[in-house]
């Protein structure tokens, strides 16, 4: 009798835990597809711009003085087409006072590295304050008499473009005046990883200002919370920051660019080769420049034509006047059909440097450590270490500042 109680005890509790398992299973399964309906709601309505959520910024910009750093992307979207986001404010009667514009100007119409004049924008005829000029950080005069400053260009999550830097550059200023800064977040179209050798600080520069990966997978308004959070601006300072998020993004979502967002960018392929591509810069490697293919093809006239189908001819064009390799044939690789990769790929960089004879003739050592961030990526490459070799060398301080990253992100 006491042997079949036990027995029956046994079996009723090993119901219990069964039906505590169960349940515990269930509630486990309708948690993860409840993530997962939120996730795919995210990823499948219309992605939202923060510039377009005007309820969430106009409050704090009525009867201020305004400053705003834009350029050709800083745009509106409708229904059909956009309208500039400087146009939107004057409409709305937003006292603008003028206008900060980074590399390439506030038409986007410079070339890479062409020096901008401060000057009137016909449009509007607000004035222009260039950041890409005389000087990049804002000097006390230019932010005088400014309540705020807003700050709204998209950028495409690569340490060596210099949008970031402007940014930076503005919100020291502005730290040091005591002017509040808003940022409008948009979507970073190479957000959905993290890649590249690390930024020595001993090599920092306009194209990398803070210790990060080439590829940091963030947005720009994640990005200055970090600027911030981190301590990077001078003396330590802390920034009044607002940002206003955008909505219906993660990082993982494509996001086709309307706008190029700079003369060498024209589209997504471009933007996304590009943090791989854009090491091409600091050697004598032509990357696309004076063609219509910027940064989705290679070649250089001293590489060996026979280990090469594809060629091509830069010469001057909107955005290059004056490209490398002109008017000299190059011959390379065509990579304008690649699919979307998620990596900073060294396969195109180690490929000219082998089919290159004479060595010397490929590195630019100076640009190249700049864009690089590390004399390091240069000394591995001329040592004939192989991808996975290099790649396996960033990843301690990747995983590290993955764990930093982390404490900024918004949208997963």
């Amino acid at each position: 009798m006491l042997i079949l109680n036990r027995f029956k005890n046994t079996l009723f509790l090993s119901f219990l835990i069964c039906l505590s398992c169960g349940n515990s299973g269930k509630k486990s399964t309708d948690t993860a597809q409840k993530e997962e309906l939120k996730t795919t709601k995210r990823t499948t309505e219309p992605i939202i711009v923060a510039a377009n959520r005007t309820l969430e910024y106009l409050p704090l910009l009525q009867g201020k003085s305004v400053g705003i750093v834009a350029n050709q992307t800083s745009v509106i979207f409708k229904e059909t087409g956009y309208t500039h986001f400087v146009d939107s404010l004057l409409t709305l009667d937003i006292d603008i006072k003028k206008v900060f514009s980074p590399e390439h100007g506030f038409r986007g119409k410079a070339d890479a590295g062409e020096k901008v004049e401060s000057g009137t924008d016909q449009q509007t005829g607000l004035p222009i304050v260039s950041l890409y000029g005389k000087n990049r950080k804002p000097t006390a005069e230019q932010l005088a008499r400014l309540d705020i400053v807003l700050f709204d260009i998209q950028d495409v999550g690569t340490r060596f473009y210099t949008y970031i830097a402007t940014l930076q550059l503005m919100m020291e200023a502005c730290a040091e005046s005591n002017i509040p800064v808003l940022v409008l977040d948009r979507p970073n179209p190479n957000a959905h990883y993290v890649d590249g050798p690390m930024m020595q600080k001993d090599h920092s520069g306009f194209l990398g200002m803070n210790e990060i990966p080439l590829v940091y997978g963030m947005t720009i308004g994640e990005y200055a919370n970090m600027i911030n959070g981190e301590g990077w601006l001078e003396g330590g300072k802390k920034c009044d920051l607002t940002v206003i998020p955008l909505a219906n993004w993660i990082h993982e979502s494509f996001y086709p660019i309307p706008i190029r967002p700079s003369p060498n960018l024209p589209n997504d392929v471009s933007i996304n080769l590009y943090p791989s591509l854009g090491l091409f810069e600091g050697t004598n490697v032509n990357a696309g420049r004076g063609t219509e293919f910027q940064f989705q093809r290679y070649g250089a006239s001293f590489m060996d034509s026979a280990a090469y189908s594809f060629s091509y001819v830069p010469e001057p064009n909107f955005g290059s006047k004056t490209p490398k390799e002109e008017g000299k044939i190059c011959y390379g690789k065509d990579l304008s059909n690649t699919p979307r990769i998620s990596e900073v790929s060294l396969q195109w960089l180690l490929d000219a440097y082998t089919n290159t004879n004479d060595k010397t003739k490929f590195f630019l050592t100076s640009g190249f450590t700049k864009h690089a961030g590390t004399p390091e990526l240069q000394r591995q490459i001329e040592s004939g270490l192989t991808e996975p070799e290099i790649k396996a060398s960033w990843q301690p301080e990747l995983e590290k500042f993955k764990k930093i990253r982390a404490k900024y992100l918004m949208y997963d």
